[in-house]
């Protein structure tokens, strides 16, 4: 599983001309997930990014989190954080998780990020996304499960 964290000002997302989510000071995450990714990939994943410190404290330190600054996430799939350019420019996607699995996982993600008392917003699975981020720095930081 991979995640972009964006921290933002303001992020929206459009679908067919018509904002679908939208929000104010927090993060825009882009999730892609990849074969072997499960609930307990996701569970270790969201603690990371919920304790991520990279809110500005009183002496302008990033020493604080989106739960301390009680900030909000725009939540957007992104197959493509698994393509693979070792074959040339066209990127291949044979690492995404299929569509099915990864959809699932992806509500589960968003689902357990709203447990912690956070606004989630969306955009629709698979669907053509429009998204608009005014990064806040900037500040944007990838996240990758082998690594946590």
């Amino acid at each position: 599983m991979r995640v972009l964290v964006q921290r933002s000002k303001y992020s929206d997302v459009t679908i067919d001309n018509k904002v679908n989510g939208k929000i104010d000071h927090g993060y825009v995450l882009l999730v892609g997930f990849t074969y072997g990714d499960s609930i307990q990939t996701i569970d270790k994943m969201i603690k990371k990014i919920l304790n991520l410190r990279i809110f500005e404290d009183e002496n302008g330190k990033m020493n604080k989190s989106i739960l301390d600054v009680k900030g909000e996430i725009l939540s957007i799939s992104q197959f493509t954080l698994y393509a693979d350019l070792k074959g040339g420019n066209r990127p291949s996607f044979t690492d995404s998780l299929a569509y099915d699995e990864a959809s699932k996982l992806y509500d589960y993600f968003n689902n357990k990020l709203r447990e912690n008392n956070i606004k989630v917003e969306t955009g629709i699975f698979g669907s053509d996304m429009k998204v608009s981020i005014l990064n806040d720095g900037p500040v944007t930081i990838m996240i990758d499960s082998n690594n946590i």
